[in-house]
């Protein structure tokens, strides 16, 4: 797979909507292009996505690496419509509310329906709440419709996505747009596959799209206890540089992606990334994680009697919001890695991890 081919993957996904618990659209475009690089694609009772590729080795010498992304993006519910045709609304997931209004909006309801987050204009605001961050319960959404017929498209209850074009920026290399948190994820498990096509492995592999990750790990929680695997990485987005935030904290885009080191990962093969990565001369960075990560790798590493779990990240600015941005070299670099890492794994090298 080609970079353009990778763009284009990532493009798809951004714009497809798949607000958690609502992931289906999502899933169905992530489906079609496992589906070209894998042996079987199926849902399992969650709903995850789970693509499997089978390796070389004979039965007894069997082993499951888990490759896991979450495909569910953050967004909103209708919990009440309002007199004159106003929806009040909620957050599914960690939404930041200075970031909402103005926003372009579709709610998944009987029929969809497009509208605009609207507030009260700050010419009708006092000067004190004018300097204040307008709050959920006073933000509102408008369908243009009254609220005879929105009642005839929309049930309190219903999903609320954003409207926004994903933009391949002038430079070729960087990409702009909803959901890449972790749209991104998923495409790096797609071009992963696409690599292991020229690639021989050893080990079974589980490409996981995971639901509901944004609303507590949910898909991972089913996904690890239903699957067993011997060993698993999560791929996720972590805090891209920007100006005025600690470099610490933060990770350079077009430097390769950040693994994860800390107690929710399992040492060697969270060591094994690195030497993998050094070996085929791929950039990355390390991530010190000295808690719980908040992705998809803690469910897998506590679920059943415990999963050696490591984490890949891809460097993001602008999480959680309509304009998150991406270096596209980032991805081609984790999905390499990702690949690599696959191609060596067998049951000696999992009895050295489980040693270690």
């Amino acid at each position: 797979m080609n970079k353009e081919n990778l763009v284009g993957i990532l493009l798809e996904l951004s714009s497809t909507a798949g607000v958690s618990g609502d992931e289906a659209a999502a899933v169905k475009a992530a489906r079609s292009q496992f589906s070209l690089y894998t042996d079987e694609v199926k849902l399992d009772r969650f709903g995850n996505l789970i693509a499997m590729k089978k390796g070389e080795a004979p039965p007894s010498e069997k082993l499951t690496l888990a490759l896991i992304a979450h495909i569910d993006e953050i967004g909103l519910m209708v919990t009440k419509i309002e007199p004159g045709g106003f929806l009040r609304f909620t957050s599914l997931g960690g939404i930041d509310a200075r970031a909402l209004p103005g926003q372009a909006v579709v709610v998944h309801g009987k029929k969809t329906v497009e509208g605009v987050v609207g507030a009260t204009a700050p010419h009708l605001l006092s000067p004190r709440d004018r300097a204040k961050t307008v709050p959920f319960e006073k933000l509102f959404i408008d369908t243009g419709y009254d609220d005879q017929t929105l009642n005839n498209y929309v049930r309190v209850g219903d999903t609320i996505s954003f409207i926004q074009k994903p933009l391949l920026l002038e430079t070729g290399k960087r990409i702009t747009g909803k959901a890449l948190d972790n749209r991104a994820g998923v495409a790096a498990l797609i071009f992963c596959a696409a690599e292991l096509t020229g690639l021989r492995h050893q080990a079974d592999l589980c490409f996981i799209a995971s639901l509901q990750e944004e609303v507590g790990l949910r898909g991972a929680i089913t996904a690890a206890y239903g699957l067993k695997p011997d060993l698993a990485v999560a791929v996720d987005v972590t805090h891209g540089d920007i100006p005025g935030v600690d470099e610490k904290k933060a990770f350079k885009l077009g430097d390769g992606p950040a693994l994860g080191m800390g107690p929710n990962f399992h040492p060697p093969l969270s060591l094994a990334m690195q030497q993998t990565a050094k070996e085929y001369n791929l950039p990355f960075q390390v991530e010190p994680i000295p808690a719980h990560s908040g992705t998809d790798a803690w469910a897998f590493q506590v679920s059943r009697e415990g999963i050696p779990t490591a984490l890949l990240s891809i460097p993001l600015r602008y999480m959680h919001t309509t304009v998150e941005l991406l270096d596209i070299d980032d991805l081609i670099s984790g999905g390499r890695l990702l690949a690599r890492l696959a191609a060596r794994m067998n049951k000696s090298y999992l009895g050295e991890l489980r040693g270690c």
